[in-house]
């Protein structure tokens, strides 16, 4: 039997694990490879959910955990908290010595890992590059580390056109698809009962889940964003159900947090949530009359579940959409009306513009089918067609 190939997986928050689900479960079912799985950020705290537990749970040891979050709910903690992961992650990778690394997405600390894998020659497989989101830090996160990454794993034909952009070569490009819709399709999803039982709380017969990040580069603050949202959702009425979730560990999450403790504390049929794993986060989606917010989730995993979601203000700028995407300003009576649209919406059918749920299938494949991971790492700037360079070196 020929050696296993190791590769690691790495995750820094509940959003990305849920998209990395799958793929994990089936390079773990490999027989070629031998995961590992390296966790940072938001997993690892206390006031997040400590999700680092869920991995055991759902069957992944944890390798390595790396710390990167501080004290503070700034930018400049933010920054600090990139240096932490590089050299957090220089010594995790010294130390697993993983032949390829696997990572998704656009948040400070996968930024933080890739560097020090792209330093150490470990080639980057990338889920979710070439999205475009405007209103986020996310969005010069997401395009670094492509161009730090080897093979590129994009959810639709827009993303693989701007990583071609990018100068990346066309033939280490793959459009899979999310595997967010993979979770929904192959997922035994929880029913209202047994989702009961496990929140401790009942379940209003009509409710929205909410989930508001924060907004890093958006001009108008995020606290007043939050502000508008929350005075939106108190104008319901009072037999429609709120089931919040918190936001992530960007600048201002924690107060975001407070924001919607505090209304949870006031108002009737309104519950919170740290954190609650995949597989109750989507039940409670597929339950729910709408999502409501700012999070990717609207955009990818809602549909293929025909919820409506009412995306607010600029943070998804940018990204594909399908029709059960209300998107609104972040305004109180631009909330309002958008949720009362989304709740008068019966959808069916709907067509997910982020694939079929067969991503996972792909990735694998595709790893499997490479050789050489190693010279992977060897990449050639790819111009556009007509942007070469002539002779004498000038354009």
């Amino acid at each position: 039997m020929a050696a296993q190939r190791s590769i690691l997986v790495i995750s820094g928050s509940r959003a990305d694990y849920s998209l990395l689900y799958w793929p994990m479960r089936l390079l773990q079912a490999e027989p070629s490879f031998r995961l590992s799985v390296a966790v940072t950020g938001m997993h690892l705290a206390q006031s997040f959910g400590h999700t680092v537990d869920q991995f055991a749970l759902d069957g992944f040891p944890v390798a390595v955990r790396v710390p990167v979050l501080g004290p503070d709910d700034n930018a400049a903690e933010m920054a600090r908290a990139i240096g932490r992961g590089v050299l957090g992650f220089v010594d995790a990778l010294s130390g697993i010595r993983p032949e390829m690394v696997l990572l998704l997405g656009d948040r400070f600390e996968i930024f933080a890992a890739a560097q020090a894998a792209f330093v150490q020659r470990i080639p980057i497989a990338h889920l979710c590059g070439g999205d475009v989101t405007n209103g986020a830090l996310d969005e010069g996160f997401r395009h670094a580390i492509t161009k730090m990454a080897s093979l590129h794993f994009v959810t639709n034909a827009d993303s693989a056109r701007r990583v071609r952009q990018l100068g990346e070569m066309p033939e280490r490009i793959f459009q899979v698809g999310s595997p967010g819709v993979d979770f929904i399709k192959r997922t035994e999803l929880i029913g209202r009962e047994g989702l009961e039982g496990i929140l401790g709380h009942e379940l209003p017969q009509h409710f929205l889940l909410v989930t508001f990040h924060p907004v890093t580069l958006d001009p108008i603050p995020t606290a007043h964003q939050m502000e508008e949202l929350l005075a939106a959702l108190g104008d319901l009425a009072p037999e429609i159900g709120i089931v919040f979730t918190f936001a992530n560990a960007d600048a201002d999450g924690t107060r975001i947090n407070d924001m919607i403790v505090g209304f949870t504390q006031k108002r009737r049929g309104a519950y919170c949530h740290a954190s609650l794993g995949p597989t109750r986060f989507q039940s409670l989606m597929r339950l729910s009359a709408a999502v409501v917010g700012n999070s990717s989730s609207g955009l990818y995993e809602a549909p293929s579940l025909d919820v409506p979601s009412v995306n607010i203000g600029r943070r998804q700028h940018g990204r594909p959409r399908a029709s059960s995407v209300i998107d609104c300003p972040p305004q109180r009576s631009a909330i309002t009306a958008a949720i009362e649209h989304a709740l008068g919406m019966r959808l069916q059918g709907t067509k997910n513009p982020y694939g079929d749920g067969t991503a996972s299938e792909q990735i694998v494949a595709v790893l499997r089918g490479i050789a050489d991971w190693q010279s992977l790492v060897f990449k050639e700037f790819c111009d556009l067609p007509g942007l070469g360079h002539d002779a004498s070196g000038h354009e």
